[in-house]
This record gives structure tokens, sequence and C-alpha cells, in this order.
């Protein structure tokens, strides 16, 4: 892949009016506790460190409003690291700096991950009252012994209840996650989970296939084999186990891990699969706009002093390329159950799928892994299985681009 990478200051990325709305992303660090199999930019134990994040997770807001000239933002997301864990007082006054500084579309989906012994009457409601119209739920499993597998606080009944809450103070449009592929999960203990989470009656549903990540707790045990994990038939036939049951309960599966009721399709992470540009706030969030990736320093101690002194805290950037443009909106779109356009694709590129991608297409419909659908190419139901196996025919070189 074509790529022109280094280690830069923030003079690097965009500055000026933007030409299109953006997609916000807030990350927010802080866990209660990290779970065994969590990889993500997420600590435990920082508590004493909240006051000064909220103080520069606004400034950092009006560093970036200055810097974009006031964006149209489309979509809010408050992902962790556990959002919920933050003071409900802090979460309004980010929410408060948002709404000051940017144009905030007025059908803009808002959203909050929580953990479910997070969510109770009253926060549920303070919630509402800072302008979050969606939240999600990270419920995992119903059963109790998977939920300690994973180092989860919560029990299934903690999770059934949480969601009965959320909905109770107004939340009309509620995900949950859940995992398949856990260590000593039976197909039996997963159909029951997919049917508990069917009776909850949620809008949305994130259904993800446990990955080891090297480093993490859990994959010490696996190595140790302390936790076994079922086999790669065994995952399979739970995902198409989800397709059956949640397509018989009236969920879209409009991509590959993700189910939703009609007209409840995640806004925000659509900007994502469509490759459309967003701006990521708090350490270690990632970014895409105007032909160029970014993202800031992880550490939340070295964010804060850096945002406290005035600067924005990126510290990598990445130029994309129209090669590395080409691959993502491939390997992105190709994720949802439309698939990607030819016609779109050359509007935006000005080239022909079939010029850039024709005889890597081709030998994919031979393997019966992507089929065509009027305009689009999109996987078929063995390629949804298989979907790493599409999306890398989709890397172009810089020979090939």
């Amino acid at each position: 892949m074509a790529i022109a990478s280094q280690t830069q200051s923030a003079l690097a990325v965009p500055d000026g009016a933007l030409d299109s709305p953006i997609a916000l992303y807030v990350h927010i660090p802080f866990c209660l506790s990290k779970c065994n199999y969590c990889d993500f930019n997420t600590y435990e134990g920082i508590e004493n460190l909240m006051p000064s994040f909220v103080d520069a997770l606004v400034a950092e807001i009006d560093l970036w409003t200055a810097r974009l000239d006031g964006p149209e933002i489309t979509s809010i997301f408050f992902g962790g690291g556990t959002p919920s864990y933050l003071r409900a007082e802090s979460i309004a006054r980010v929410m408060e700096a948002i709404d000051a500084s940017a144009y905030v579309a007025p059908n803009a989906e808002i959203t909050l991950e929580a953990n479910p012994d997070d969510v109770d009457a009253v926060k549920s409601a303070s919630w509402i009252d800072a302008g979050f119209n969606r939240i999600s739920i990270g419920v995992q499993s119903f059963h109790d012994p998977l939920l300690g597998a994973l180092s989860r606080r919560h029990s299934a009944d903690d999770a059934s209840d949480a969601v009965a809450t959320a909905r109770d103070a107004g939340f009309g449009d509620i995900n949950i996650d859940l995992m398949y592929g856990l260590p000593n999960q039976s197909s039996s203990m997963w159909e029951t989970t997919l049917r508990r989470a069917v009776d909850l009656e949620t809008e949305h549903l994130s259904l993800y296939g446990l990955q080891i990540e090297p480093g993490t707790p859990l994959h010490r045990d696996v190595n140790r084999g302390t936790l076994p994990t079922p086999g790669d038939d065994l995952a399979a036939d739970m995902y198409e186990l989800a397709i059956e049951t949640l397509d018989d309960a009236g969920y879209e599966h409009y991509e590959i891990s993700n189910w939703a009721k009609p007209g409840h399709r995640s806004e925000h992470n659509l900007a994502y699969w469509l490759n459309k540009p967003y701006l990521g706030l708090g350490p270690g969030a990632h970014s895409s706009m105007s032909n160029c990736r970014f993202a800031n320093m992880k550490s939340p101690r070295r964010y804060i002093n850096t945002v406290a002194e005035g600067s924005i805290a990126v510290d990598f950037t990445e130029i994309t390329s129209s090669d590395m443009a080409m691959s993502e909106t491939m390997m992105l779109g190709m994720r949802l159950a439309e698939g990607v356009s030819a016609t779109e694709f050359r509007d935006r590129f000005g080239r022909s799928l079939e010029s850039v991608y024709g005889s890597e297409i081709r030998w994919l419909e031979r393997s019966g892994l992507v089929e065509h659908a009027g305009d689009r190419i999109r996987l078929t139901d063995r390629g949804k299985l298989l979907g790493n196996t599409v999306f890398e025919q989709f890397i172009l070189t810089e020979q090939e681009g």
C-alpha cells in the first residue's frame, strides 16, 4: 500500500473550514477495572486525573473548533474505556462545550457507551438531559460464569435491568454488545444469550467474535491452557445461529457484526464504514479527514499536559494516498450488506471499479465470496464468514495503484 507515513507535529493535520460534515468521537480512557480481553487505550486506577482530563477535553474541543472553523457534526459517540464511569456533571460539561463550539445537526445521533452497573435512573436521566439520544450497553453475555471468565463486574440480571432502566428513563435507541467464541461457551449458551437479547427488544445489536489480543491477561491464560476457546468451526456455527435467530426476530443484518431494527442503524459507525471524515478527541483517539489520518498521543497524562499548554495533542499523522483511500473504501464498504457501488467508486476516485479491482473481484466471485447485485459488489453469506480473505484482496500496493 502506498502511504506517506511519519510522526509529525500538529501543524501537519488539517486546518481551515471543511467542505463536508464530520462524525465526532470522544474517547474516555477510564475504567473501574479493565477486562482481561481488552487491549484498548484504557486505564484503571487513575481516577485522580479525571478533573484535569475533563478540562483538557474541553480545551481540545475549543482548539479544534478554531482550527476547523466550527464544523458541522452529524453524530457524536462517547466511547472508551467507560464513559459512564465519569461523573454525570463532567459528561454534561463536555457536551455543553461541543454544543457551544460546533454546529450539531438537529437530528444528530449522540451515543454514550455504558457498563450495565453504571446505568441507574438518576444517571440515565442526566445523560438524556445532556443531549444523548442513544446508549450502547456492554452486556457481552447472559451467562454469569462466562462474564466472570471475562472479568466483567455485572451479572446477567444486571444487564437486563440496565436495559430496562435506560428504556424507562427515555432512551428510544438502545444497543447492546454481545460476544461469541468465549472460553467454555457452548452453542446452547450462545442461543440462550441470543434469546434473552431478543426478548429485551433493543433497537440495535452488535455481536463480536472474541479476538484474543497479544499481551492481554486472556491471551496469557489461553496460552497456558487454563482457558479454552471454541474452535473456528464452532464460532462460525454461532455466527450463523445469530444470523438465523435475529433475522427471525425482525432485525436487519446490515453490517458483518451489526443488526438493527428498521430505521435504527448506527449512523456514527456508518460514517466509518462509508469512509467519511471523522474527528477523534481524547488520548489515543484517531481521526480521518482532508486526505489525512492522524492520532492523539495515548498517555492520558501526556495528553492532559499537552492540551493544557495550548497545543493539539496529535503525535502521529499519515497522508492518505489515493491507493490507500480506494483500499479503505473497499475494505470498509464491503462490511455492509449493500456492499460497494461501482458508480459511487468511479465518482469518488475517477477510476472504474473494474479497472482497479477487476481481477480480484472475478477471483472472489469464482470462490463464492462476493456477488454482483446490480451496480454493487457485496459479500455472499460465505463471504461474511471469511471476510478477512475478501478484504485482503483490496489492499493496493504502490505498483498496483
